[in-house]
């Protein structure tokens, strides 16, 4: 089977009331992804549960349902056919989910969409929202400003939430000029699929044209193959499928594998013996596909969410401990020697410490401000050493940048993004 269009991953991303799932419900219901008939069945739903309206939100939660029962490979996401792109909607639902979704998940988007709703304008969540999507590499991030029918479709109200999100946007080294903010309203299908006639003053592209407005992402094939398993699923007939993204290099049936660091941190070895996209086998996938693969050689019990699929002639390393520059987006106090929070990295989670703090950069400029400070707050950019407490597969910026960035969590929020610069192999 031929590839008829590029894949481009997008998430939506936002405060938990921003209106992320009624935008990407109504977008798929406008474009025909979701049937008359389904529509109809989730509106009486809603009704039924006092939620008229929630609809279109309705769509993507159902999808959320079947992904955990794990019914079939690709449900977490939607599909939508654009002029240029096979669109693959990933809705990061909530803000807890959301976290733990970026993480592993959105070091899967190309391009995000930050849903801000007009009314509560920037939340507490917003800054981290970007970080997050900054240290995950999301380039393309464009602002939707939702619920404008909720602030009678009112100029003056979007551009009073533009120039505030604008502001949070330098804050984290991100060009405000050169980002679209879309006026929209999710609810009432204004600016999402089709143009609305409520703001004549509003001269952007609605979300279905920002869909192909975004620049294709680079498709980092040529860098070896690296597949974090975002789920292991046993299929009647087929066997284990370990599910993910494959984040750079190109993966063939045939080809000679690693599973790192597997069970014992040595590693296993296998051969792609099947790929699947979307129900179609595939003879070979490349940087950008979610796939489900099956490997010979390898069961079950030797693979996990977190392990990373390689190409056998160069593996990822396993870290006795590496170096990062991170930056402190939200501790509770201050970030000392000795702290050992947990480490997100692709798919896996290890909980690391912080074993030296070597020098803080003034994160405008990148000088040092200061050797080996006492300890880092919130803002703060430093240069620190860390070390894993468990198997860790993780590269350098410079070697596979997919590979090298992660997010610290603690008591359920983060903490600190960064990205690795120089490792110490296992031996």
């Amino acid at each position: 089977m031929a590839r008829e269009k590029p894949n481009m991953n997008i998430v939506f991303v936002g405060h938990v009331d921003a209106g992320k799932s009624t935008i990407v419900g109504r977008l798929l219901f406008d474009t025909g992804a979701v049937a008359e008939q389904e529509m109809k069945k989730l509106r009486e739903e809603a009704e039924k549960h006092g939620k008229a309206g929630f609809e279109f939100a309705y769509v993507m939660d159902k999808i959320k349902e079947e992904r955990e029962r794990g019914v079939t490979i690709d449900l977490a996401y939607k599909k939508v056919i654009t002029q240029k792109w096979e669109v693959t909607i990933i809705d990061a639902p909530g803000h807890r989910d959301f976290v733990k979704n970026m993480i592993t998940g959105a070091s899967q988007a190309d391009s995000a969409f930050l849903v801000i709703a007009a009314p509560a304008g920037v939340q507490p969540q917003t800054t981290e929202h970007l970080w997050l999507l900054r240290t995950m590499g999301v380039k393309n991030i464009c602002v939707a400003i939702n619920k404008m029918d909720a602030v009678e479709y009112a100029e003056d109200k979007f551009n009073k939430v533009k120039e505030d999100v604008s502001k949070l946007l330098q804050q984290v080294g991100i060009d405000a000029a050169n980002t679209t903010f879309l006026a929209v309203s999710g609810l009432k299908g204004e600016n999402v699929a089709k143009k609305s006639d409520k703001m004549a003053w509003y001269k952007g592209p609605t979300v279905l044209e920002q869909f192909d407005l975004f620049s294709a992402p680079e498709l980092p094939t040529n860098l070896p193959m690296r597949m974090p398993c975002q789920d292991v699923y046993e299929i009647t007939g087929i066997g284990t499928v370990p599910v993910g993204k494959i984040e750079t290099g190109i993966m063939k049936v045939g080809q000679k594998v690693k599973v790192l660091p597997g069970r014992t941190g040595k590693g296993i070895d296998g051969e792609v013996k099947t790929i699947e996209m979307h129900h179609d086998q595939l003879p070979e996938a490349v940087a950008g596909d979610n796939v489900g693969i099956n490997i010979r050689g390898v069961g079950k019990k030797d693979i996990a969410r977190g392990d990373v699929i390689c190409d056998a002639a160069q593996p990822i390393p396993i870290v006795e401990e590496f170096i990062a520059q991170i930056a402190v987006i939200n501790h509770p106090t201050v970030l000392a020697k000795g702290y050992t929070p947990v480490f997100h990295i692709h798919t896996a989670q290890v909980p690391c410490q912080f074993i030296e703090l070597i020098e803080q950069i003034d994160a405008k400029t990148g000088q040092v401000i200061k050797q080996n400070p006492d300890f880092l707050k919130n803002g703060d950019v430093a240069k620190v050493r860390i070390k894993p407490q468990g198997n860790l597969a993780l590269e350098t910026q410079t070697d596979n940048p997919y590979t090298s960035r992660f997010a610290v969590r603690d008591a359920g929020a983060t903490v600190a993004a960064g990205m690795c610069i120089e490792i110490v192999k296992s031996k």
